[in-house]
């Protein structure tokens, strides 16, 4: 990263972006127990902290986060960070070993995330063309996709400015 500074940009797709985070957490909770789950206290944080988080958050950052949760240790967020993949409410953004939250609950797509090379910020996109040929390329070779993460690199437009 040549400059570290912070963009108000850093979550794309605002008309699906939490607006409220209790409002959020209140709804997570909500679909994770319609799918026979439990938010547990420390799923819950975690997703706050990725919520109120200005740029994609890495587990020991968020393990440094966690006070008031006593025992808590790697193990426990990364558990937590599993389960809030697996239940739609973040992804994994590989290349920057970090995650974000995604307020997408409502429906189901692939994570397209544009990440800037200059200040580190991670656009998340809907990218529904792309995500439906990555589909029908991965059906035509016989595999059956469920989720895809793609990550591009580059300049943001603020960073270009």
């Amino acid at each position: 990263m040549a400059n570290a500074q912070t963009h108000d940009h850093i979550r794309a797709n605002t008309p699906c972006s939490p607006q409220d985070v209790e409002t959020f957490l209140n709804d997570a909770e909500a679909l994770v127990m319609r799918r026979g789950g439990r938010m547990t206290r420390i799923r819950r944080k975690v997703l706050r902290l990725l919520l109120e988080s200005a740029e994609p958050a890495k587990a020991y950052d968020l393990l440094a986060n966690l006070d008031g949760e006593g025992s808590a240790k790697p193990p426990t967020v990364y558990r937590a960070l599993d389960f809030l993949q697996e239940s739609g409410l973040a992804h994994k953004i590989e290349s920057l070993n970090a995650y974000v939250a995604c307020g997408h609950t409502s429906h189901t797509h692939s994570a397209v995330f544009l990440i800037c090379d200059e200040c580190g910020g991670a656009e998340e996109l809907h990218a529904v063309a792309t995500s439906e040929a990555l589909k029908a390329e991965a059906a035509a070779a016989g595999f059956q996709m469920t989720r895809a993460v793609i990550e591009v690199r580059g300049t943001c437009r603020d960073c270009a400015a």
